[in-house]
């Protein structure tokens, strides 16, 4: 268990690594907004099918500190694919977020003007925003109050950020056990244990390597906490959620928790134990009139409530139908930060996020907003 003077590097110890393994230089890498490498132009980490970076340690099936009396029993779970086999060949090849037209013009903006040094100068403060340091670990939670706002989205996104940007672990958790999409928006493969089983077995002594034991391993440094194994009827009560995330928080500098639709009780809880909250929306006349009645609500609670709070206008088609500018005004006169994560054809599609074909703009304001909301998550301890 990590001490309390020096857990990330104890959590970094545990890995095989040093505080740096795993970080990037500001301003430089192959993920940069805006900066292609090897002629990729990706901005938030990597995609599913790179895999786990080198020095990860390899995901063991049951942690050798587990005793089966600790808790009640459960026997252990089956490992089930995240999308069935026979739907395998209804998937179609994945489009890139923006046509090649605009991909070509944005390269010969930037070779015949100026702005390119504009853009490292940018990159290279928001990574150092990005790679602070924490004292304990920053819990941002995501939700929204309606489907198909792009809430399991917004959270993929985040989470895959920070694990680009940070060297100490990061944890996704899906506290959505109602057949939530995050294990296949994270493009895994099978899943196994749930949060529901992992409350009732993780316990206080157990090493980081114990718990990723029962985790799903992703690319740079991350792990995904599944809600259910795409059944029907999984449950997740507020005391099991408790249990989980204040056992799992010191091991990981970053957990991004992908909640349910308020006013769902687990999420309430979520919300208000979070340092963090990310509230989406879509870029509607009826998302941002639900949105700012909440936000009106929000405002009767303890006050860093709201002032942790940033709203996500998803764009569900190439032109939203309302003023965003304005829509933005409306919402921020609540005291809460608005965002704006623009259409992006392969977002649109479903599925595996692959951020090599993510849009441009969309890996830009993915990554302006994980810096916004983890700032906002070190001014509450």
């Amino acid at each position: 268990m990590p001490n309390a003077d020096n857990w990330q590097g104890d959590v970094l110890r545990d890995l095989g690594g040093s505080p740096q393994r795993g970080g990037r230089q500001p301003g430089a890498g192959p993920h940069d907004v805006g900066t292609p490498a090897q002629g990729s132009d990706v901005a938030v980490p990597g995609s599913p099918a790179q895999g786990p970076g080198p020095g990860a340690p390899r995901r063991p099936e049951q942690p050798a500190s587990y005793t089966p009396g600790a808790g009640p029993h459960r026997n252990t779970p089956d490992s089930l694919p995240v999308v069935d086999g026979a739907l395998s060949g209804a998937i179609r090849k994945p489009r890139h977020g923006e046509p090649l037209a605009s991909r070509a013009a944005h390269t010969l903006r930037r070779i015949v003007s100026s702005s390119a040094a504009r853009e490292v100068a940018e990159i290279t403060r928001t990574a150092e925003r990005l790679q602070q340091p924490v004292t304990t670990g920053r819990q941002i939670a995501v939700t929204s109050i309606r489907g198909g706002a792009g809430k399991t989205t917004v959270a993929a996104l985040l989470g895959t950020t920070y694990a680009h940007y940070r060297p100490d672990p990061v944890l996704l958790v899906e506290a959505d056990p109602a057949l939530g999409s995050l294990p296949l928006r994270l493009g895994s493969q099978s899943l196994r244990w749930t949060t529901g089983d992992v409350a009732n077995i993780v316990e206080p002594q157990m090493s980081l390597l114990d718990v990723t034991g029962y985790l799903v391993q992703l690319p740079d440094n991350a792990w995904l906490l599944p809600g259910s194994q795409g059944r029907i009827g999984a449950m997740l009560d507020t005391r099991a959620y408790e249990r989980v995330m204040v056992s799992l928080r010191r091991y990981f500098g970053v957990t991004v928790v992908d909640c349910e639709t308020l006013p769902a009780e687990v999420a309430r809880v979520a919300l208000s134990a979070a340092q963090a909250r990310v509230l989406t929306a879509p870029a509607t006349l009826e998302g941002v009139t639900s949105t700012y009645n909440v936000l009106e609500w929000m405002k009767g609670l303890p006050r860093h409530v709201i002032d942790g709070t940033v709203v996500v206008l998803t764009e569900q088609m190439p032109r939203a139908g309302i003023d965003l500018d304005k829509a933005a005004q409306q919402l921020e006169s609540t005291g809460a930060g608005v965002q704006v994560l623009p259409y992006d054809r392969h977002l649109a599609a479903g599925g595996a996020i692959r951020t090599e074909l993510l849009a441009r703009s969309t890996r830009q304001a993915a990554t302006r907003l994980a810096a916004d909301v983890f700032q906002l998550s070190q001014k509450r301890r």
